[in-house]
């Protein structure tokens, strides 16, 4: 699974406030993830983040302006 930082991931499962978007903040063995409702940090185990990932949302590319 292809997931990098600053990527929104839709959980099958939701956070306990009921929010299931979640923030990529760091990648590795452990996945650092932040609610998007209520700011809660987590660090997830790459096998159980992956399997319960439904979506993966990437940001807009920036255009740069000269």
């Amino acid at each position: 699974m292809d997931v990098q930082v600053n990527d929104t991931i839709q959980t099958k499962k939701p956070h306990p406030c009921g929010n299931s978007s979640f923030l990529v903040l760091r990648v590795g063995m452990d996945f650092r993830i932040r609610c998007t409702k209520c700011g809660r940090e987590v660090m997830v185990p790459r096998a159980k983040i992956e399997k319960n990932i439904k979506k993966v949302v990437r940001p807009a590319p920036q255009e740069q302006t000269p």
